[in-house]
């Protein structure tokens, strides 16, 4: 296979294939198969992490591949949504938060198990909002009612 292939589909303009994609034609012109997407992927994650400064592309990459919403990251983090949304467009991301990001995702892909629950139980707070909190008390200690 002669020639490169520009991986833009991951939202990264910097993204350059040698090899483990196939190029055929289609009905509609050419078009490109990407072998393990996943695996690839999670090597264009670790190699952002290891950049030593985010950009926009790059955070909204990283909070993709983990699998959080917006809202999520911020939550996980301690910031607001609307300062990801401005990161992720205009970049100039904090130097805390960018260091904080790289090593979520870093923790993620490792494997972490501690880091996984913690963010999958983060993205099931934004599917389990709930308006009103209740408690009981029962033999003498509260408790969160069911």
């Amino acid at each position: 296979m002669s020639g490169m292939y520009h991986y833009t589909e991951s939202g990264l303009r910097n993204v350059w294939l040698k090899n483990g994609f196939v190029i055929h034609k289609t009905p509609y012109g050419e078009g490109v198969s990407i072998h393990d997407v996943p695996g690839l992927h999670k090597v264009i994650g670790c190699a952002i992490a290891k950049q030593p400064k985010l950009t926009g592309a790059e955070l909204r990459f990283l909070r993709k591949e983990m699998g959080m919403s917006q809202s999520a990251l911020a939550h996980l983090i301690g910031t607001s949504e609307q300062n990801i949304s401005l990161w992720e467009r205009r970049g100039h991301i904090p130097k805390t938060s960018d260091r904080l990001i790289k090593l979520l995702y870093i923790e993620h892909v490792g494997g972490n198990p501690k880091i996984r629950e913690m963010i999958e139980r983060v993205n099931a707070l934004d599917a389990n909002a709930r308006e009103k909190l209740e408690f009981e008390q029962s033999s003498e200690q509260w408790k969160e009612a069911a």
